[in-house]
């Protein structure tokens, strides 16, 4: 289950808020929350959303980007403990939500299943089809949470 967050924890943005925040919090660091993308376009899809009121990436300040450099190491291993995938694609679109975010998109060549779903990569080996997310509700996506977090160190 995921931890409260701390007492000093950033008001949550609006990227943050449409991305579910706070039950989606998978970790919260100073700068950047980790989240489960409550549309799961693929098994394990993050955003990675700062904290700074920036709209640009250039503007976020060094510790951010030094704390972004330790978050992917964890990141990264984690989602390979729990799917294996293939690939991991971090894309930074923001052309919807302005407050400087990653979509972080594990990537399959082949469907996965999870808790009695199969998950299908519909877009690979292309881009990732924003179009086709694979169906999920509220208690799967906490499963998915819940899987997610004893695997990251």
């Amino acid at each position: 289950m995921v931890s409260s967050p701390p007492p000093d924890a950033p008001i949550f943005n609006a990227t943050m808020r449409k991305f579910g925040a706070p039950q989606t919090i998978i970790h919260q660091y100073q700068y950047w929350s980790v989240m489960l993308r409550p549309v799961q376009l693929t098994l394990g899809s993050l955003v990675l959303v700062a904290h700074e009121p920036v709209h640009k990436f250039s503007k976020l300040s060094q510790e951010s980007f030094t704390e972004l450099h330790k978050i992917t190491a964890q990141l990264e291993p984690a989602l390979a403990k729990a799917f294996n995938y293939d690939k991991l694609n971090y894309l930074m679109l923001m052309m919807v939500d302005p407050d400087v975010h990653f979509h972080v998109i594990p990537r399959y060549a082949k469907a996965k299943n999870f808790h009695g779903l199969e998950f299908i990569d519909f877009g690979w080996p292309g881009a990732p089809d924003f179009h086709r997310p694979n169906e999920t509700n509220a208690e799967t996506n906490q499963h998915i949470i819940d899987y997610i977090l004893p695997r990251w160190t």
